[in-house]
């Protein structure tokens, strides 16, 4: 009998992307006849089974969803996996969750692995790279066999699923409008690259709420950060070659990295500068000077999605003509020292 290969190694042994196998394994016209012919002739020798993606579980239940999130560092992160588990073990759900860690190929796997029989539907945040790639194939296949799936935070609107997410861009809005209405008018901005949905979202706001004060935009003060792991030299550049007064920033992490290089080059937060950042985790709580934050209440978003996704699982019928809900989580500011004492 021959052994049965995933996506993973027919790319790998063929030298080419996950994405390419799928989608010739779809006869997709985006992929080149002799790449598509050389990957189908593979998958037929070891016995692929392109739509393992259960149709059969349809109407055989496992009580376990599916949560594929970018990565754990973020508070955010783990906070909705917390709403998600307290309403899904409420209702008779368990939950198995599965990092990306922004990658694209590893999003696809691990949907792949979960959708062969471990789980009835899926909760997620897209990854960096599959914002990047625009390419969302996997999770309509997912769609297209029966198995509702619900976005949350990072989402995307060439897929028609359920999505819980919050108003990033009046978020952001509110917060540097709240920078503006008390002086100050060197506003940097910590963001990420434009691909990320919410970092582009923040950014648009960013920009509204300086332009509505008929305050000039200086692409200078806009850091967009790729890798958390590099962003340190640019928020130190930004600190010292453009000193700004205030600082926003569009997650928990760029905002203690600003408040900790300010430390360091003995600028005082907040009496020369003040910060916000976005999440309202424990780092900001618990830093010095603590963090004043955009709070956008993870725990009521994961639950509001495990909500979504087990009501679409217990429907009896399916509509004819599917309706799917956006749900939109309020934020609030919350201040701390980071912004007070002036």
């Amino acid at each position: 009998m021959k052994r049965q290969v995933t996506l993973k190694q027919i790319a790998r042994e063929l030298d080419v992307s996950i994405s390419t196998v799928s989608k010739s394994l779809r006869n997709s016209p985006e992929i080149g006849e002799d790449t598509r012919l050389k990957v189908q002739a593979f998958a037929k020798l070891y016995n692929y089974k392109p739509n393992n993606i259960a149709l059969s579980l349809k109407n055989k239940k496992t009580k376990t969803i599916g949560i594929i999130i970018p990565e754990i560092v973020h508070h955010f992160f783990a906070t909705v996996i917390s709403g998600i588990e307290q309403v899904a073990n409420e209702m008779g759900y368990n939950v198995i969750v599965c990092l990306s860690n922004e990658s694209f190929d590893k999003e696809v796997i691990n949907m792949e692995m979960l959708a062969t029989g471990s789980t009835d539907g899926f909760i997620m945040a897209l990854s960096k790279e599959t914002q990047q790639k625009k390419d969302f194939h996997h999770i309509q296949e997912v769609i297209n066999q029966g198995m509702p799936v619900v976005m949350f935070d990072r989402v995307t609107n060439d897929v028609l699923c359920d999505k819980v997410i919050i108003d990033d861009q009046l978020a952001a809005y509110e917060a540097v409008d709240y920078l503006v209405g008390k002086g100050f008018k060197n506003i940097g901005l910590i963001t990420t690259v434009d691909y990320v949905s919410v970092g582009r979202l923040r950014t648009d706001g960013y920009i509204n709420a300086l332009s509505d004060h008929d305050m000039a935009i200086d692409d200078e003060l806009i850091v967009k950060i790729e890798d958390i792991d590099g962003c340190a030299s640019k928020i130190e550049m930004l600190l010292r070659d453009k000193k700004p007064d205030a600082i926003f920033a569009v997650n928990e992490l760029f905002a203690v990295t600003a408040l900790k290089l300010a430390a360091k080059m003995g600028i005082r937060v907040p009496e020369e500068m003040q910060v916000i950042g976005f999440t309202d985790g424990i780092i900001s709580q618990y830093s010095s000077p603590s963090i004043s934050t955009v709070s956008q209440n993870g725990v009521v978003m994961g639950g509001r999605a495990a909500k979504l996704l087990i009501e679409r699982l217990e429907k009896e019928e399916e509509p004819e003509t599917e309706q799917y809900r956006t749900e939109l989580v309020e934020t609030h500011l919350v201040l701390r020292e980071s912004t007070l004492g002036l």
